[in-house]
C-alpha cells in the first residue's frame, strides 16, 4: 500500500467507527417520533425492544467476526460487517411497522458490531504496515467511540427534530458506499494461507450466552421482577451455557475464544479492567442526564449537552497521548492513570446535591472524559501488543465483547441500586413518578433521587477503584509505548487479502 492509500483507508476505518457507535446510541433520542408514526398506540411498550435488539445482536456477533479476521482475513470480514450494515440501515429507513424495524435493528446490529471490532483490527494492520506498529490507531478508534457515545444522543435528537426520523438510517447509506469503496480499493491486508476451521458451535454458546445476560439485565427489576421465573430461568440459562462454552473451547481444536488468552497475565487483567470500565462508563452517562433531568429539572436536550465537556476531554486526552507516549509513558502507564482519573471524577460527582454548580457538573465530566480517554484506545492497543500475531482479531473483538458484557451488567448493578436506594427513602414511589409530584412531594422524592444517585456514583467509583488496583497489578512492559519501539501486532505473510 502507498501512503496515499494508507491514508485513505485509515480515514475509512475512522468514518466507519463514527457509524457504528453513533448508531448505538441515535435512536435512544429518536423513540417519541418513530413510536407516534409507527405505532402510537402500542409502540412505547416496544421500545427497549428497539434498543436491544441492535445491541444484543451486535455483542452476540463479536466472537465470531475475530476469528474470522484471523481465518480468512479482516478486509474481506470488513467489507462484509459494512454490507450487512448498509443493508440493515436500508431496511430500517424502510420499514413500516415496529416488529419490522426492531427486525431489521437486529440486522443492522450484526453488522454494526463487526463495524467496531473489525475496523480496530484493520487499523492495527495498517499500521503495521506503515512500519508504525502499535501507533495511535487503535486509540484514535477509541477516542471516537467514546464521543459517539455522548455525542450520538445529540445528533439522534437533532435529526429527530429537523429532519424525518428515517433519515437517522438513512444518513448511514452515502457514507458507508464511501467507505466500501474507499476500503475496496485501498485496503491490502495480511490474510492467512493455512486452512483453519472456525469453531461455530463454540460462536453458538458464547452468542446465546451474550444474548441471555443481556435480556437479565434489560428486564430484570423492569419488565419482571428479580425473583420471577422469567428472570430465574434466564439467569440460569446463561450460567449453563457459559459452563457449555468454556467446556467447548477447552476442548475445541481451534476455539473461538481461546482460554489461554485470558490466562495470560496482561491479557487476563486487561479483559477484567475492560469489563469494570464497561460498567463506569454506562453508568456515568445514564446517571449523569437522570441527575440533571429529575433533580435539576432539565429538559432532556439540554441535559445530553452536558456529555459534551466528556468528549472534549476525550479528544484532548487522544491529541496529547502521542507526545505522552514519546515521553516514555508505556501503555500500562495510560491505564494506571486513566483509572485513577476517572475514580477521582466519579467520586467527585457522587457528592452532587440538588444545589450543586451546574459548572462544577461540567468540570467532573470534563475530568471523566480525561479519565476515560486514557481506557478506550489503551486498553484494546494492550490486548493487540500483548496477543499472539495469529490472534490478533479475537484479542481484539475480546476487550470489545468484555466491555460490552460489563455495560449490561453496570446497567442492571446501578439499576438497582438505585430502585432499593430510592424506595427506601421514598416508599411506595419510582423515579418516573418525580416529573408528576408538586410541592414537598416533589421536593422529598427530588432528594430520594439524589441520594440513590450517590450510591449508584459511589458504586462506578467503586468499579473504577478496583480497575485501578487491577491496572497498578499488571506486569510492567519491557518496551515503552513508543510507537517505533512497539512490536508489529500482526506478522505479514506472503499472500495478501487484497
Amino acid at each position: 500500500m502507498t501512503p496515499l492509500r494508507r491514508n485513505i483507508a485509515f480515514a475509512a476505518c475512522l468514518a466507519t467507527v463514527t457509524l457504528a457507535v453513533l448508531d448505538m446510541q441515535i435512536v435512544s433520542a429518536a423513540t417519541v417520533p418513530i413510536v407516534r408514526d409507527l405505532d402510537p398506540v402500542h409502540g412505547v411498550d416496544r421500545i427497549p425492544w428497539l434498543i436491544s435488539a441492535y445491541s444484543l445482536a451486535a455483542t452476540a456477533a463479536l466472537p465470531l467476526y475475530g476469528k474470522l479476521c484471523d481465518v480468512i482475513g479482516a478486509k474481506r470480514v470488513f467489507l462484509g460487517a459494512v454490507a450487512v450494515f448498509l443493508l440493515g440501515s436500508g431496511l430500517c429507513g424502510a420499514a413500516q411497522n415496529m416488529d419490522a424495524l426492531i427486525a431489521f435493528r437486529a440486522i443492522q446490529g450484526i453488522g454494526g458490531g463487526g463495524l467496531m471490532s473489525v475496523t480496530l483490527v484493520v487499523m492495527a494492520q495498517l499500521m503495521a504496515a506503515a512500519g508504525r506498529p502499535g501507533s495511535n490507531g487503535g486509540n484514535m478508534g477509541g477516542l471516537i467511540a467514546g464521543a459517539g457515545m455522548t455525542l450520538g444522543p445529540i445528533v439522534g435528537g437533532s435529526l429527530a427534530d429537523h429532519a424525518d426520523w428515517r433519515w437517522i438510517f438513512y444518513i448511514n447509506l452515502p457514507l458507508g458506499v464511501a467507505v466500501l469503496v474507499a476500503a475496496g480499493y485501498t485496503l491490502r491486508l495480511p490474510r492467512q494461507t493455512v486452512a483453519r476451521r472456525i469453531d461455530f458451535l463454540g460462536a453458538a454458546l458464547v452468542a446465546a450466552f451474550a444474548s441471555a445476560l443481556l435480556l437479565v439485565t434489560e428486564w430484570g427489576g423492569t419488565d419482571y421482577a428479580w425473583s420471577s421465573a422469567t428472570i430465574l430461568g434466564l439467569i440460569g440459562a446463561a450460567a449453563l451455557l457459559l459452563a457449555l462454552f468454556l467446556w467447548r473451547q477447552a476442548t475445541a481444536p481451534e476455539p473461538i475464544l481461546p482460554l489461554s488468552l485470558l490466562r495470560h497475565p496482561l491479557l487476563g487483567g486487561s479483559f477484567a479492567i475492560q469489563t469494570l470500565l464497561g460498567m463506569a462508563l454506562t453508568g456515568s452517562i445514564v446517571y449523569v442526564l437522570m441527575y440533571l433531568q429529575l433533580a435539576r429539572g432539565i429538559a432532556a436536550t439540554q441535559a445530553s449537552l452536558y456529555l459534551i465537556p466528556m468528549a472534549i476531554g476525550m479528544v484532548v486526552i487522544g491529541l496529547v497521548s502521542g507526545r505522552l507516549a514519546y515521553c516514555g509513558w508505556t501503555t500500562r502507564t495510560f491505564v494506571v492513570s486513566g483509572t485513577a482519573t476517572a475514580t477521582i471524577a466519579l467520586a467527585l460527582l457522587a457528592t452532587s446535591g440538588t444545589g450543586t454548580s451546574l459548572w462544577l457538573i461540567r468540570g467532573e465530566m470534563l475530568l471523566l472524559g480525561l479519565g476515560f480517554g486514557q481506557l478506550l484506545g489503551q486498553l484494546i492497543l494492550l490486548a493487540q501488543e500483548t496477543a499472539p500475531a495469529h490472534q490478533l482479531g479475537v484479542a481484539t473483538t475480546s476487550a470489545r465483547f468484555f466491555q460490552t458484557l460489563g455495560s449490561a451488567l453496570g446497567t442492571a448493578l446501578f439499576g438497582t441500586v438505585l430502585a432499593r436506594v430510592y424506595e427506601s427513602r421514598v416508599p411506595g414511589s419510582t423515579t418516573s413518578a418525580i416529573a408528576h409530584l408538586r410541592g414537598e412531594a416533589q421536593a422529598e422524592a427530588v432528594r430520594g433521587f439524589v441520594t440513590a444517585a450517590h450510591w449508584v456514583f459511589l458504586c462506578a467509583a467503586g468499579a473504577m477503584a478496583l480497575a485501578l488496583l487491577l491496572s497498578v497489578l499488571l506486569p510492567k512492559q519491557p518496551r515503552p509505548a513508543r510507537p517505533e519501539a512497539r512490536r508489529q501486532p500482526a506478522e505479514t505473510v506472503p499472500a495478501n487479502d487484497g
